[in-house]
């Protein structure tokens, strides 16, 4: 915690912010130095009481969050899209708080985080805790879904129950103050990233947003006022040269990123004519400690099995999703489709995901620069498919993948490769081509259905502790990872400032446990009524014919808002119109 007021030790002039900005920005960091100190003061049952206080103010500002949310992005009323951001937003959020209020009563109980969770064993000596669904709400409405949380090797059962709980465990031991430099794409993004460093390391936070969410500040302002009021949040609008001023500044004891590797390098070692041999020599020019999230490029592992017609355009919708949702600005999109080059059904699963990806509602490719990675990647590959405003790219036998395998668009771009082999082989083969040939460790799908997977047996696990991905979905995408809050989010273990990768750290993570290494998502292959005993062939039962964040679903919108008003207020009846709708999706 600094000792001293912020405006007494403030960071040097920056040519572009200009002296009444640094004066705001630096009262901004003394009254979180204030803050801090008031947060080492409450105990855990008492930040429960705050938490509860900030659900209120966001189930409040819900719909509009999602509402501001959708037009700053293209989405006029009636678009079939906008319930994205009742899910990516306010839906999330409020979720996160749910988590952590639970596991904060738990310690201030005297309770380990993780009562009344199943813990097991994963391979390779990992610990595994099953981390969804924890409700009986959860389980009916996402039937068919769950998550579990992978320890790093070595990590006992015992050691994870201790551990739990991380900076709550000891609430007194400030993390002092931090910047959280918010990511433009998905609006949950920096209050979650708030919400982590406030109580995985007990830091308030100095939030900048990114200039494509300024419209949403005061919506934020709203829906957080319980700690801005208490001292703990400051909100920030700004360009590059703010987030300059800031990353400089000493009253700041740590930064926060969710953005691309390009900005991280920036920031740890500049951007002047020194700034190669200051990596070289690694004297990197940020002297505080960094966490990340970087995105990278995400593969889509489709196992070859014995499908149905109606399989096959299920799951070519599920990969249109992957890559279209939010226009592809994620992090988080599929990118590279693997398949079997000897798979029987290749082409007919080809052909329908052209077509799931051609008929994808359009929307606006909103996100600054998106324009020249598009164009970036029609010249790497001129033969690629241009299906409506997207562009799918089929890597043929021979041809060079590299760019699209290393290149993360963050724009409508999926592309399709093939390496050899069924079974055991091939996943072997696309896992050990996902480790070594696509850029980034976030996160990884695989699309494999039920006969196939329990023919592989053992063999099946055993690749998955091989994925070295921070996420993995299986038989949904990794945004469920994200969107479900007691599960970790971030890349894979091992990376630093000298070669970053998809980032350091990991955030969500509600259950705050220690020493995490992945999550593991896992959804039904087949939707309803074909997920009914019988139909599906020893599957996963799910009560969702089309799950809502499809693309493809006709009643998206309506079931994405619904479920967050019911999230936010609770009603029966509202559910039941909501659940009504999602039959007729």
């Amino acid at each position: 915690m600094p000792s001293t007021p912020a405006r007494a030790t403030q960071a040097g002039p920056s040519p572009d912010v200009d002296d009444a900005q640094r004066a705001r920005l630096d009262d901004d960091i003394a009254a979180l130095a204030a803050g801090s100190r008031i947060w080492t003061s409450l105990a855990v049952g008492q930040r429960v009481t705050l938490l509860r206080a900030v659900r209120a103010a966001v189930a409040t500002a819900a719909e509009d969050w999602a509402e501001t949310a959708a037009d700053s992005k293209g989405l006029g009323p009636g678009h079939p899209l906008r319930g994205e951001e009742w899910l990516s937003g306010p839906y999330s959020v409020l979720g996160a708080l749910d988590a952590y209020i639970d596991t904060l009563k738990k310690l201030a109980g005297g309770r380990s985080a993780l009562d009344g969770i199943r813990i097991g064993r994963a391979p390779g000596g990992r610990t595994r805790v099953e981390a969804f669904p924890l409700t009986g709400i959860d389980g009916f409405l996402l039937s068919g879904f769950s998550g579990e949380v992978w320890l790093q090797p070595g990590i006992s059962p015992a050691a994870a129950r201790a551990q739990a709980g991380l900076t709550q465990l000891t609430p007194g031991a400030s993390g002092g103050v931090g910047l959280v430099l918010g990511a433009g794409n998905i609006t949950a993004i920096p209050v979650l990233d708030v919400f982590y460093e406030l109580l995985a390391h007990n830091r308030v936070s100095l939030l900048k947003v990114n200039p494509t969410q300024d419209a949403l500040v005061p919506v934020f302002e709203r829906a957080l006022a319980p700690l801005i009021g208490a001292g703990l949040l400051r909100i920030v609008r700004g360009g590059p040269a703010v987030g300059a001023y800031l990353t400089a500044h000493p009253g700041l004891e740590h930064v926060h990123i969710t953005g691309s590797a390009a900005t991280f390098d920036a920031i740890v070692w500049g951007t002047d004519a020194q700034a190669k041999r200051r990596r070289r020599e690694n004297r990197p020019r940020l002297k505080k400690p960094i966490t990340a999230e970087l995105g990278g490029v995400s593969p889509i592992i489709v196992v070859p099995g014995e499908w149905t017609d109606a399989d096959i355009a299920f799951q070519a919708a599920h990969v249109a999703t992957m890559r279209l949702q939010n226009a592809g600005h994620n992090c988080i999109a599929g990118q590279v489709v693997i398949l079997s080059a000897d798979w029987p059904q290749r082409e007919q699963f080809r052909a329908a995901l052209r077509r799931a990806y051609a008929l994808a509602p359009e929307r606006p490719i909103w996100y600054p620069g998106s324009d020249a990675r598009m164009a970036q990647a029609a010249e790497s590959y001129p033969d690629a498919l241009v299906l409506a405003d997207r562009l799918l790219v089929e890597v043929g036998e021979g041809e060079d993948a590299t760019a699209l395998e290393n290149t993360e668009y963050f724009a409508p771009v999926l592309g399709v490769v093939t390496v050899p082999g069924l079974g055991q082989p091939f996943v072997d083969a696309a896992v050990a081509h996902a480790n070594d040939e696509l850029q980034g460790t976030l996160g990884a799908n695989i699309l494999i259905d039920p006969s196939t997977e329990r023919g592989l047996g053992d063999g099946f696990e055993a690749a998955l502790a091989e994925l070295r991905y921070g996420s993995i979905a299986i038989n949904t995408w990794t945004a469920f990872g994200f969107i479900t809050p007691t599960l970790s989010w971030g890349a894979y273990p091992g990376n630093g400032i000298q070669d970053v990768g998809s980032g350091i750290g990991v955030v969500h993570n509600a259950l705050l446990l220690d020493a995490v290494e992945r999550s593991v998502a896992r959804g039904p292959f087949r939707p309803l009524p074909r997920s009914l005993p019988g139909l599906n062939g020893g599957g996963r039962f799910t009560i969702l014919p089309t799950p809502p964040w499809f693309a493809s679903a006709r009643t998206g919108a309506e079931v994405s808002e619904g479920l967050t008003r019911f999230r936010a207020h609770g009603g029966i009846r509202g559910l039941a119109r909501t659940l009504l709708a999602a039959l007729r999706a």
